[in-house]
Formats: structure tokens, sequence, C-alpha cells
């Protein structure tokens, strides 16, 4: 590793090895072969004089690229693309002159994006499964573990530790739709030419507008791809970037949204991320177990969240049919953000595959809370033993009022229970109060709603995607 110049924490920290190929410079040039040759078999199967001979002399040299020649070409003509041609031509030299026939510079550099955007999908699609499996394990796990909700961080209704994973689920669920839904609709520029008009193969193939429109869908079969985008200007619209981007956005915001409940959760020492045996929390603080993993989903979320608006920004400023600002801007903005969202979704798989839960702990917090959440009970029960309800709501008002003084301010156990046995209005024994502390009875449908939402949800999705399951994730520093 070079220690006196930047390395970029995204490779060197996040992302994955097979998420920074996808993004390598080798996939990039190999695919520009690749659709130079595809251009090339187009051409000649639709009747230009391209012999089989130099198609299979560009093949033969498609994967093995000579980048020095290419690297020297361009100190010289200051143009990569035409460097990469003049390299290819040097170990073709019987198809160098039909290389990059008709085509101009996007036609190898616009379908590659959207190639390697496609495959950096796939595998953002391959890892957001997994989390989702491994989440659907602990929703069913803990779906009738009993715990304290929180409303505005406050103590509200009891739920389920499962029912509220299947909150952070339900929000993968849709980040699984939105990229399923962007991927199957992403098509290739084709080759249209300088401004998208096909100018230079009309000149090619002589004004046969039948033949023409058969490049495109005959390259785009080529590749792999359904289609090809039907008008352009020299490039696709850069608002497939802004879809793409945006897809990634809401990944990290159900990750950050995801991490923040896991972090303050533990700091209520109620669940906790893995931590290991020889794991340091602090350099100063050696009890501390801090949620680092966590930390880092958040951190690197907030930059993906805000990496969207680049191409957003970019395709709204694009003028005409092109111009040339969108370049450097998405050479930064879109492999860092799938550089991002992969080391997030590590990191959430990693996290979420050894999530420790702490039931006394929850017990304990949900019963200090419960007394206050189970008055209304209470006071059905003291009505059926005679009570008066009107009365009855203002006594416990009153009692409640008394007890949270005791807590907060004398910093006493919860004492509402025995406040109300000792008030003879109400005419119930503590005993008979304590009966009302069952945290099942005050969970609503939580179980239900989670057996429900796997199966009925979850599981098809799971089902239909059980030959990518299985995935562990190594997490680096």
């Amino acid at each position: 590793m070079s220690t006196d110049c930047y390395q970029s924490p995204l490779s060197e920290r996040y992302a994955s090895k097979e998420m920074q190929y996808i993004f390598s410079p080798d996939m990039k040039f190999r695919t520009w072969r690749r659709l130079w040759v595809a251009l090339a078999e187009t051409e000649k199967e639709l009747g230009l004089p391209i012999t089989q001979e130099q198609i299979d002399e560009l093949k033969s040299h498609q994967d093995d690229i000579n980048y020095e020649v290419a690297k020297a070409r361009e100190k010289e003509v200051r143009h990569d693309v035409m460097s990469h041609v003049y390299a290819y031509g040097q170990q073709c030299p019987k198809a160098k002159g039909i290389i990059h026939l008709g085509a101009t510079s996007c036609y190898v550099g616009d379908n590659t994006d959207i190639i390697v955007m496609a495959e950096a999908l796939k595998l953002v699609r391959k890892k957001l499964v997994n989390v989702i499996a491994e989440l659907a394990k602990f929703a069913d796990t803990y779906k009738a573990q009993p715990t304290l909700a929180f409303t505005h961080f406050q103590p509200a209704q009891p739920t389920t530790v499962g029912k509220r994973a299947t909150l952070w689920l339900q929000e993968f669920l849709m980040d699984l739709e939105d990229l399923t839904y962007v991927l199957g609709s992403l098509k290739l520029l084709g080759s249209k030419g300088t401004t998208g008009t096909q100018a230079s193969f009309l000149e090619l193939f002589e004004g046969d507008q039948e033949t023409i429109d058969k490049i495109d869908p005959m390259i785009a079969e080529k590749m792999g791809f359904s289609s090809c985008y039907p008008v352009s200007g020299q490039t696709y619209s850069r608002k497939v970037d802004t879809r793409v981007l945006n897809v990634l956005a809401g990944i990290g915001a159900s990750a950050h949204k995801m991490s923040n409940d896991i972090r303050l959760l533990q700091h209520l020492k109620e669940v906790e991320e893995p931590f290991e045996k020889s794991q340091i929390g602090s350099s100063a603080m050696a009890y501390k177990r801090n949620p680092m993993r966590s930390e880092r989903i958040a951190s690197l979320s907030r930059y993906v969240m805000v990496d969207a608006l680049n191409p957003a920004i970019t395709s709204a400023t694009q003028w005409f049919e092109r111009t040339l600002d969108d370049s450097a801007n998405k050479r930064l903005s879109v492999p860092e953000g799938f550089l991002a969202v992969d080391g997030i979704l590590d990191l959430c798989l990693n996290v979420v595959d050894g999530l420790v839960v702490y039931p006394k702990v929850i017990e304990k917090r949900l019963m200090s809370e419960l007394p206050f959440m189970a008055t209304e009970n209470i006071m059905m029960d003291a009505v059926k033993a005679g009570g008066d309800r009107q009365e009855l709501h203002e006594r416990i008002r009153e009692l409640s009022m008394e007890a949270g003084r005791n807590v907060k301010v004398n910093g006493l156990e919860n004492n509402l229970l025995e406040l109300i046995a000792a008030d003879p209005a109400f005419n119930l024994s503590l005993e008979d109060l304590k009966k009302a502390m069952d945290p099942t009875r005050y969970v609503g449908r939580s179980r239900e709603q989670v057996e429900a939402f796997l199966s009925q949800m979850v599981e098809p999705v799971l089902q239909a995607n059980r030959d990518v399951i299985g995935m562990k994730a190594e997490i680096n520093v």
C-alpha cells in the first residue's frame, strides 16, 4: 500500500473487492472491447465489408489489454477512447481499420456506464436480499418478546422486539422494489452518433433506414440487454443516473434509521451490535462498548443521501445534446455512491447477523413503566368492582402524578400500584393489581402482525431469491 498519497477510504476500509472490481479500469476497458466486438459483428451481419477473420482477431485480444500502449498514446493525443482504439488496433492489425466504425466516444463510454451500473445494482440487490433474510430471522425469533415502545423517545404502549424489526424490514423491502424496478428499466444507449441522429450510419448503409433500425436492438441483445433508449443526444439521459443514485440513497436512509434505533437501544442496554472478544471500545475508557458498526452505517448513509444530489444537478444542467461538465462529477458520484452502499450493506448484514438481545433488561424497563400504561385496564376492573368511572379517572391522574414525582424527583421506584392498592376508592388489592401487569396483555397484535408480514410479504421475496441467500460479511477495521 502506498503511504505517500491519498487512498480512498471507500476502497481501503469499506467496500468489498467484488464491488471495487465492477468499477475498476479492467472492467471498464474489457467492456469497451466487448462493445467494439458487438458493433463489428452487428455491422458485418448487416452487410458491411467486415470479415470473420477480423472479428476473430478482435475476440482473441478482447481481454489481454495492452495498457502501456494505451497510456503512452493518451499522452500524445489526450483522448482516452482513441488511445484505446489505437492500442486495440496494435494487437489486431487486420481489424484495425474497422474498430469503432461509425461510433462516437459515448458508444463505449455511456454503454459501459450502463452495463457497470447494472452489474453494481445486481450486487447491491444480492446483499440487500441477505440483509432482509437476516432481519426476517431476527423478527421471527423475537416476535413475542414484549418491549417498551417509544414515541418521541418517550415511553409508549408496548410492542415486541420482533415487531420493531419489521419496521426496519418494511423499508428495506421498499428499497428492493425500487431497485428491482430501476434495474429492470435500464437500457443501453446503443450507437447513435455525435448528436443522437445516427447520421454516420445513414452514410455507412447508404440511407437504408430498415437496416439502420436493426443496429441498436442487435447490439443490445449481444450485450445482454432487452433494448436501447429510443432517443438520445450524444449521451444517454443523465436522468438515468439520478434514478439509480436515488435507489442507493433510499437504501442509505433505511439503513440509517435502523442503525440509529440500534444505537439508542445499545445505550439502553436492551440490544447490542456484535462486539468482538478483543475489540477496544475506547482508548481511554476500557469498559466501553461503542456501537461503532451502527455509527459507521449512519456515517456512510449520510454520504450516500447527499451524493444523490450530484446526478440530479448534473441531469438538470446538461445543455442540449450534451456538455462535458457531467464527466468529472459522474466519475466520482456514481462509483462512490455504489462503493459506500456496498459497505453499508456489509455492515448491516454483519450487525443484524450478530445482534444480542437482553430480555431481562428489556423486561425491567418495561415493568418500570407498565403501571402507567395499565391504568385504563385497572380503572375498568375497579368499575366492575363497584367504582365510579369519573371519580376513578381523577384519582388515577392524581396518583400517577405522585408516582411520577417519586420516580423523577426522589429517584424511587414506580410505586403507582401500591398507591392504588392503598386507595379505598378502587377496592383492589395489590395482588389483584399485579395480575394486570402481564406485558403480553399490552402488545396488541404485535406477534400476529409479525407472522402475517413475514409469511405474506417477506417469505415470497426470500423464496424468489433463495439462490443468493447465505452471505456473510467481513468488516474491516
